[in-house]
């Protein structure tokens, strides 16, 4: 199989199927609000709204989160948080894409052998 195929592939499963177009859209739209909650917000709760992107894309997340601890002491930086929930996003799209292309193989596999 060669490399560009190999690319093609990854990239279709982690971004072009309806269910990891949605999760990323879902993971998106979390993000955004969150970088933009400060502009409109005055009140000091205003930084929990990263929480939110962290739940969507954990368990990878955690990983990042221990890794963060590990290197920083609880005090990562906002760079690495973020890249963080971009990567963990992605890597989670690509194992649900995977295994969506999974599921709709086999459903038509059954569709096939049984007429």
């Amino acid at each position: 199989m060669k490399t560009s195929t190999r690319i093609r592939t990854l990239t279709r499963l982690t971004v072009a199927n309806r269910a990891s177009a949605v999760y990323l859209a879902l993971v998106g739209g979390a993000m955004a609000v969150a970088a933009l909650e400060p502009l409109f917000a005055n009140n000091p709760d205003a930084s929990l709204i990263w929480v939110w992107p962290a739940l969507f894309t954990f368990p990878a997340f955690g990983f990042v989160a221990w890794l963060g601890e590990a290197g920083w002491g609880g005090d990562a930086p906002a760079w690495f948080l973020v890249g963080g929930i971009v990567l963990s996003a992605l890597a989670q799209s690509l194992a649900l894409g995977a295994a969506w292309e999974g599921l709709r193989g086999r459903r038509r596999g059954r569709l096939t052998t049984a007429g």
